[in-house]
């Protein structure tokens, strides 16, 4: 049984409208537990628009949506956020700046749990949040109290990319959430999304523009034209794969969608 299943789903934007646009066209997509999806395509391909169907934030027009046997196709955005964790482009998007990063950490981590009647943070959530802040290997251990609108923006990244995880969601949705960081930042956040994708049953999908991150992460690549998944490449063929053999079949497989 798949962790993830996408059938049949479409979404129009402007309906009826001059302005009218498919952004997704009868899409289909299944993920197992512990796959970890590369996400490309275009600009106007439908990536972004898939990701925010699947969390709730846009409703779809046809089709369902199915996470760990249950259907959340018309689920508000809030309830799929107990088991979907997310992590945008902007870094600021992911965090509470004003407030600090324990503080950050605990929203987070209790997202998706009963907290009793105890107030703050208690002293074990404290140890808690210190072992695992270590794993990230930016010293944000040793600054738990501190405000999050002084990170840089490569910690600031990772440490919602911790938020997102840390509370063991069925699903991690990455949309393109390392195109804003300097070249050193970016791999860093990488190596640290590859280490959490590939622990337990929670499924990945990321978007990116680079096509060799693509086939660099994941056990899957999907390409996205014109609101569509036109290839899903995975196996052998995706360890043979290379860039430009990548770029070559994205061509060819556009040429035929116009035909």
């Amino acid at each position: 049984m798949s962790l993830l299943e996408i059938n049949g789903i479409t979404k129009v934007f402007g309906e009826g409208t001059i302005n009218e646009r498919t952004a997704l066209s009868s899409v289909d997509l299944m993920l197992s537990a512990g796959d970890f999806v590369t996400v490309i395509g275009n600009n106007g391909a439908g990536k972004s628009t898939l990701l925010n169907c699947i969390a709730g934030v846009y409703s779809v027009d046809t089709g369902t949506i199915t996470l760990d046997g249950k259907n959340i196709t018309k689920m508000p955005e809030h309830k799929r956020a107990e088991s979907i964790g997310r992590v945008f482009q902007d870094p600021l998007k992911g965090t509470a700046f004003d407030m600090t990063i324990e503080q950050n950490l605990a929203i987070a981590y209790y997202k998706n749990k009963k907290r009793g009647l105890q107030p703050g943070i208690s002293s074990r959530d404290r140890k808690f949040f210190r072992e695992h802040l270590a794993m990230l290997e930016m010293g944000l251990e040793d600054k738990m109290t501190q405000k999050v609108k002084l990170l840089s923006g490569g910690q600031r990244q990772a440490l919602t990319l911790f938020m997102a995880v840390i509370a063991e969601p069925k699903l991690l949705l990455l949309d393109e959430h390392t195109a804003a960081l300097d070249p050193a930042a970016a791999a860093t956040v990488l190596s640290l999304t590859d280490k959490f994708a590939s622990r337990g049953d929670m499924c990945t999908l990321m978007i990116t523009h680079n096509m060799k991150d693509a086939l660099a992460y994941g056990n899957r690549t999907i390409l996205m034209k014109s609101g569509r998944i036109m290839m899903d490449i995975s196996g052998v063929e995706r360890k043979e794969m290379t860039v430009e053999k990548l770029v070559e079949k994205f061509s060819i497989e556009s040429d035929r969608m116009l035909l």
